[in-house]
């Protein structure tokens, strides 16, 4: 194919220099991206860019001096440039490795490109083949980033499909047009802007990739932050990275005293838990757990015989203090936006997920332990009400029937005594029956009878009515005519929430008059304690009573949150207290 080409002018040396300057700092972005993000696409679109400078300077220099060996080595970095560019878009989309075969494809450009210039004299049979070869290169590269945008929304990946779409399509010229010096300088004014529409789509890529990753590291983030029980920070860590592009199924893997297993799994991962892991996934999760750091590319193999292969897989390490506790397990079918950041947020991620599973445990702890707590006073306030029955039954059954014993026997004394005698008889009576009265009294605080033989508000009203009448204070009841049914125990803790209340207002309130109230609403019956009394002192909340051990709250509380009711205390407008409780109560349409 050596000839007589046409010169070079001054302008197409120009345009040639202005494209090499901008090949050279597209190579140069490159690979910042790549010492910045350390990706392998990056390091290969670099490669690209600077087989493409040398591909310009080559031609320069063949344009300057018309030694044919420079026109070979152009039309082999030509070859070798649309080459990598390809390869660099397949290990971006697909993250394909090399493979020794590939070495046939990448020996193409020196061996035609030999055969053309040397040995074929026909221009069409000598540039065809390797036109067709850089096109169809070209317009493969643009069909990978067409497929992507596909599976993943993304503006640079559209960006990319079109330029080298366009990029293929202008090759097949050069046989016709700049080959002969028909498109000078404007072949090269036209390669430069699709040049610079590639480097734009490249940066747009990185963006929309830290755009989706960040986004989807700031929801999981706080979705772990709102997540409280180990099941609900599972659910939000498997669930969350669904809704990324292309990732069809995640699972947990925790590390244990035999290892390490699968414990849930979520999408097409839902099987995973106590499967088989196959040998390629084990040998991805023990370099996670050795070394600490993210493994993200690469195929992984479904666990079940004969399962499905996904294209992608990133394994992310999730620490706790002493280390890796468990592995987060992506898979889909195209590359996921986590695989452009940066390990460092991979890694800060992975410990706030490992503090969120170790929170989350600590919570189900203190949740099983407070459920004991509640299940443990509940029995002891148990026991203690039937400590309180059985002495109120002894002191009702034998204490004060021996005194009313001893007073009978003293009455017949009485009847057949001297009249000073008499007196004194009297006397001893007058003290037997204030004895009787207070174990009466005794006998009904420990256990009302009222409350066991005619229920809640008949108990309700004979407190209130001898409240007021052994404190003088004015005390009112209003109660509903009827009470939804309460089991025994919403019923007591009533009584002594009462009881405690008119209590305590004896006490400290130095009130005049007492209003009582009960009601009911959706939530439950509520009683209403207020008074006209002191009040609560502004400076001190009620809560502070509460942990002094004051007012029998915490007593109070620990009876009313065992059925799942509220407590709360609080100051009146103007002056005195207001205490208000709440009981759950079981809802007539749903017996």
């Amino acid at each position: 194919m050596q000839g007589t080409l046409p010169p070079a002018t001054a302008v197409e040396l120009h345009a040639a220099l202005l494209q090499a300057a901008i090949t050279a700092g597209l190579a140069v972005l490159c690979a910042f991206l790549f010492y910045r993000y350390r990706k392998p696409y990056f390091g290969w679109w670099a490669a690209a860019w600077s087989l493409y400078f040398l591909r310009v300077v080559a031609i320069t220099s063949f344009l300057h001096s018309s030694d044919w060996i420079w026109l070979y080595w152009h039309q082999v970095v030509t070859g070798w440039t649309a080459l990598a560019l390809l390869y660099a878009a397949l290990v971006f989309s697909r993250q394909i490795r090399w493979h020794w075969w590939y070495l046939g494809v990448v020996l193409f450009p020196p061996v035609w490109s030999y055969v053309a210039i040397y040995r074929l004299d026909h221009f069409l049979w000598a540039a065809g083949p390797a036109v067709l070869f850089l096109s169809l290169a070209t317009l493969w590269t643009g069909w990978v980033f067409l497929q992507y945008r596909r599976k993943v929304p993304s503006s640079g990946a559209t960006l990319l499909s079109v330029a080298f779409g366009l990029w293929g399509a202008h090759h097949l010229d050069y046989p016709f047009l700049r080959a002969r010096g028909a498109w000078a300088p404007w072949g090269y004014y036209l390669d430069i802007l699709l040049a610079l529409a590639v480097g734009a789509g490249i940066l747009l890529l990185v963006l929309d990739d830290l755009r989706r990753g960040l986004a989807a590291l700031s929801s999981l983030s706080g979705d772990l932050q709102r997540a409280g029980r180990q099941l609900d920070v599972l659910d939000v860590l498997l669930a969350r990275p669904l809704t990324l592009p292309a990732v069809r199924g995640s699972a947990l893997y925790l590390l244990d005293s035999n290892g390490g297993r699968f414990v849930r799994g979520a999408g097409v991962c839902a099987r995973w838990p106590d499967s088989q892991i196959p040998a390629s996934g084990a040998a991805v999760l023990e370099r996670v757990i050795n070394s600490g750091r993210p493994q993200l590319g690469g195929k992984w193999t479904d666990v079940e015989p004969g399962g499905s292969a996904y294209a992608y897989a990133a394994v992310l390490p999730i620490l706790g203090e002493q280390g890796v506790i468990a592995a987060l397990v992506l898979v889909g079918h195209a590359r996921d936006p986590f695989t452009a950041l940066d390990d460092s947020f991979l890694l800060a991620l992975g410990h706030q997920v490992g503090a969120a599973l170790e929170n989350a445990d600590l919570y189900s702890r203190l949740q099983a332990r407070t459920v004991e707590l509640a299940r443990l006073s509940a029995r002891m306030i148990e026991q203690h009400e039937e400590e309180r029955r059985r002495l109120s039954r002894e002191l009702h059954d034998e204490t004060a029937q021996v005194f009313s014993a001893v007073k009978m026997e003293l009455g017949v004394l009485r009847d057949t005594a001297q009249p000073v005698q008499a007196a004194r008889l009297d006397q001893v009576l007058a003290l037997i029956d204030t004895g009787i009265g207070s174990i009466r009294s005794v006998t009904n605080d420990l256990r009302p009878s009222l409350l066991d033989d005619l229920g809640l508000v008949p108990a309700l009203r004979s407190l209130v009515a001898d409240f007021s009448e052994r404190s003088g204070i004015r005390t009112g009841l209003a109660v509903p005519s009827s009470l939804p049914a309460l089991s025994l125990e919403a019923e007591l803790a009533l009584f002594r929430a009462l009881q405690e209340a008119l209590s305590n207002v004896l006490r400290h309130a130095n009130a005049r008059t007492v209003d009582v109230g009960i009601s009911i609403d959706a939530a439950g019956v509520l009683l209403q304690v207020s008074d006209d009394g002191r009040g609560l002192p502004g400076d001190v909340a009620s809560e502070t009573f509460e942990l002094q051990g004051r007012m029998g709250l915490a007593g109070m509380r620990e009876r009313i949150t065992a059925l799942g009711g509220t407590v709360r205390l609080r100051a009146r407008d103007g002056a005195g207290a207001l205490l208000e409780v709440l009981v759950p109560a079981p809802d007539p349409r749903h017996p």
